[in-house]
């Protein structure tokens, strides 16, 4: 219940371990989790997040394209995606991320 009703940041880091100790970082995803009224996961908001990411798929045209119209509704919907559910971490953030996983 603590979260209900907010947005929260959240980092998600993939590891490659070697003998059960860290040894590289594979992948960074940095995200929000919005939380509904009863404090469990917004599954509208996921499903409008799962929307916009179709959407930023590059589209693919059977046959021959034409060279003066260039689609660039993807890349838009890339821009509003990444506005609206991707972060960037500072770097103090990102040096304490290493120093949790590397010591």
């Amino acid at each position: 219940m603590q979260y209900r009703g907010k947005r929260i940041r959240y980092a998600l880091i993939v590891l490659e371990m070697i003998n059960r100790k860290p040894a590289e970082i594979l992948m960074t995803e940095y995200s929000y989790l919005t939380f509904d009224s009863k404090g469990r996961l917004d599954a509208g908001e996921r499903e409008e997040a799962t929307r916009l990411a179709m959407d930023t798929l590059e589209p693919i045209w059977p046959g021959k394209r034409s060279e003066q119209i260039i689609d660039a509704e993807h890349k838009f919907a890339k821009k509003r995606f990444d506005d609206r559910y991707i972060w960037k971490p500072s770097p103090e953030i990102e040096t304490a991320i290493q120093k949790a996983i590397f010591g």
